[in-house]
């Protein structure tokens, strides 16, 4: 009893003074890792949990941003509604989210989404043969392409897509000419 009593406050004090550490790392997750070189992004062609086909070509002149996720993953689960918030403050500046989902079918992304409801374009990877394509270590997995269809930056594990300064670089990205 009495070790644990003095247990207590030395686990709550690490547990404060660990505080500022994880803010500020969690400040640091709201990074884009560039590319060194962009390279052309794998071509593709997925049915969304509608059923209709959607080509990655179908948004060239646009930034994508492509986040390969699923719904048992926990950080997919915490950054889905940041996407959608992201997906509302720059859909009318030609840059779209794509969230394509890894290796689950529509009903299982449908009744996900009936907690977590989104309304940017949700593809189905159901044979995992795009998410081979990218270089992908661990979901979540966001991948920017830039409007001539090339790979810039990558962020792996989840993110704050509503955050300000992460909206800013996607802008930036439309800007930049070749």
């Amino acid at each position: 009893m009495r070790l644990r009593q003095s247990v207590i406050p030395v686990l709550l004090c690490m547990l404060v003074a660990g505080l500022p550490a994880f803010e500020s790392n969690a400040a640091e997750e709201q990074t884009l890792s560039a590319v060194a070189k962009p390279v052309a992004a794998p071509a593709f062609e997925l049915t969304d949990i509608d059923g209709q086909p959607k080509k990655l070509a179908d948004y060239l002149g646009k930034v994508v941003v492509l986040n390969f996720w699923a719904t048992w993953c926990p950080p997919c689960r915490y950054e889905m509604p940041s996407m959608q918030r992201g997906w509302e403050n720059v859909r009318d500046e030609d840059i779209v989210f794509l969230g394509v989902n890894v290796g689950e079918d529509e009903d299982t992304v449908f009744l996900f989404f009936a907690d977590y409801p989104v309304d940017f374009p949700l593809l189905l990877d159901k044979d995992a043969k795009v998410i081979e394509q990218y270089p992908v270590t661990g979901l979540p997995t966001t991948y920017i392409i830039d409007p001539q269809g090339r790979i810039t930056h990558r962020a792996v594990g989840g993110r704050a897509w509503d955050d300000d300064s992460l909206l800013d670089r996607l802008r930036a990205l439309k800007s930049l000419e070749e």
